[in-house]
């Protein structure tokens, strides 16, 4: 895993833990600068990156970016987006 891929998993667990927290939050994480934080990460990556984490990312489906990236890509549901690879 890149430097890059390390700092991606770190937001994408970063974020899971603020939306996992925001029903007892008072007042509610702002999660803007998550988001821009892994779209930014996510334009840095290189052009050889896997084609299925590129596409997680992009379309934003963090959860399925964060299992690829621990190792569990096999735990990803096929959706609707046949062929993206």
């Amino acid at each position: 895993m890149t430097a890059t891929e390390q700092n991606v998993l770190q937001a994408l667990l970063e974020l899971e833990r603020a939306v996992a927290s925001m029903s007892a939050a008072h007042p509610k994480p702002d999660l803007r600068p998550l988001f821009s934080r892994i779209d930014e990460l996510t334009r840095q990556l290189p052009r050889d990156t896997n084609p299925s984490l590129l596409h997680y990312l992009n379309k934003k489906s963090y959860e399925k970016a964060r299992l690829f990236l621990q190792g569990h890509e096999a735990e990803n549901a096929r959706g609707n987006c046949h062929g993206h690879t």
